[in-house]
């Protein structure tokens, strides 16, 4: 007869494989966990199955109705109207006026769009597929070879998910009982080291090999001067809102109330003055998509919770927490193994699910290897208390999802920019993904040596 823990890891098995065959995230994770309980239900006489499922009634309001999730939709919101508003398309030619002179000055004007539309949108696919509707023509037009242009937007699409305010951290700091301000102080640095490190890459890269990115041209002076002054109302908005939450001006939902009516009522000027903008149509479609995005992620959170009953009646975690401390491994080893784990993971699952499906092993697991629940920083085996280890292994999660989304064979990103770039090979994607890639690892380390990077901020404001 099968014991509970074995139950549970042949429940994460079949989780896996539903998936990998492309079954819906919030299903897969509700199929699990119901059937699972059953078949527990069977074997260990303590767990009763009809019990477990007349919590839904409550469970499913309790998930739609918690006040720290209003955040989702309102953020999500924002985006598709920044991006049906064109927004996403002011930012980049404001900041192509800027780099231009520069050789591969438009792939980093590039990047930069994507780490200031991330800003506001707080998804990497729905950052990736909008900075490259906008930004691909205009680098094929320009002679941009097709590796640096469709590498450096996979990349820049992955900016999305940590630059705040980002859906992914919201939810990692729901996960592990964690402020999610703080989670958005803490993610200000590692986020602008990214673009920097992007943009230094797309430098290093013209100045080794100078046929991957045309001669610079000057732009027309007219038409300088008018990305210009549109660029100045898109950088006010979109940087009040990083700094808002950054330093802590305002909490993260009536800052994206107050988003989401900025960007709205300044699409609809944009449009009045220019014929250029947010209408009506736009907004509605807007509202339609948020719906089926915000319908997506909260049925996605309810069979996380669905799921984590299961696995919790099987032990499973408690196991996992339990070997790591007998298994006599270093702890830092113990969280590398961790971060390795979310990166091939990355590369077939969507981020937002993959933080709800490993979170929950993980963290506990953390928390013991640490010192236990009172764990102070001159006990604890990381050298930090567990709310600083929150901050810091939340970012760090982050960091490697985003690795995941541009790692072969089936880096979701670069299927993304393959398919707006259609006489682009997917090789070619991959190969110009991977000095952004190296990057990318290096940051990893950069913070694993020097987590006040991830600290200071958050210290810093909080006093």
């Amino acid at each position: 007869m099968l014991d509970p823990i074995t139950i549970g890891i042949l429940g994460l098995v079949v989780l896996f494989v539903l998936l990998i065959l492309r079954m819906p995230v919030g299903i897969a994770m509700i199929v699990v966990g119901i059937g699972g309980t059953w078949v527990l239900s069977q074997v260990v006489p303590f767990v009763r199955f009809v019990p477990y499922l007349r919590q839904f009634k409550s469970l499913l309001w309790e998930n739609v109705a918690n006040y720290d999730l209003s955040v989702v939709p309102l953020f999500v919101l924002m985006g598709y109207i920044a991006a049906e508003a064109r927004l996403s398309s002011d930012l980049f030619k404001g900041l192509e006026a800027l780099m231009t002179r520069l050789r591969g000055g438009v792939a980093m004007a590039a990047v930069a769009a994507c780490g200031g539309f991330g800003a506001v949108c707080g998804s990497s696919l729905a950052t990736a597929a909008t900075m490259g509707r906008v930004a691909l023509p205009e680098l094929r037009a320009l002679g941009y070879d097709p590796r640096l242009a469709s590498g450096a937007l996979a990349a820049g699409g992955t900016l999305g998910i940590l630059i705040p305010p980002s859906v992914a951290l919201v939810i990692y700091a729901i996960i592990v009982e964690g402020s999610i301000l703080k989670m958005f102080q803490a993610a200000i640095i590692p986020g602008l080291l990214a673009v920097a490190g992007f943009i230094l890459v797309i430098a290093i890269q013209v100045r080794v090999n100078p046929a991957l990115a045309p001669t610079p041209k000057p732009m027309d002076p007219a038409l300088r001067r008018v990305a210009l002054t549109r660029l100045v109302p898109v950088i006010a908005i979109f940087g009040a809102i990083i700094l808002g939450l950054g330093f802590g001006l305002f909490t993260p939902t009536p800052a994206a109330s107050v988003g989401v009516f900025v960007i709205t009522v300044y699409g609809f000027l944009l449009r009045w003055r220019t014929g250029e903008g947010l209408n009506f149509a736009g907004l509605l479609r807007a509202i339609r998509a948020t719906a089926i995005t915000a319908g997506m992620i909260y049925l996605i959170l309810f069979g996380a919770e669905v799921l984590k009953g299961f696995f919790t009646r099987t032990g499973l975690p408690q196991a996992l927490s339990e070997w790591a401390m007998m298994s006599g491994l270093d702890p830092m080893l113990v969280l590398i193994i961790m971060l390795l784990v979310l990166i091939v993971l990355g590369c077939f699952m969507e981020s937002l699910a993959m933080i709800l499906v490993v979170v929950p092993f993980f963290w506990p697991t953390l928390i013991t290897l640490n010192g236990g629940e009172f764990a102070t920083a001159e006990t604890a085996a990381f050298g930090m208390d567990n709310e600083s280890l929150k901050i810091w292994f939340g970012i760090l999660a982050l960091i490697v999802v985003e690795l995941g989304l541009i790692t072969p064979p089936v880096g979701l990103n670069v299927f993304i920019i393959s398919s707006l770039a259609k006489d682009t090979p997917m090789s070619t994607v991959f190969r110009g993904v991977m000095p952004f890639l190296g990057a990318e690892i290096l940051r990893v380390g950069l913070i694993l040596m020097l987590p006040a990077l991830t600290l200071i901020v958050p210290r810093l404001i909080g006093g």
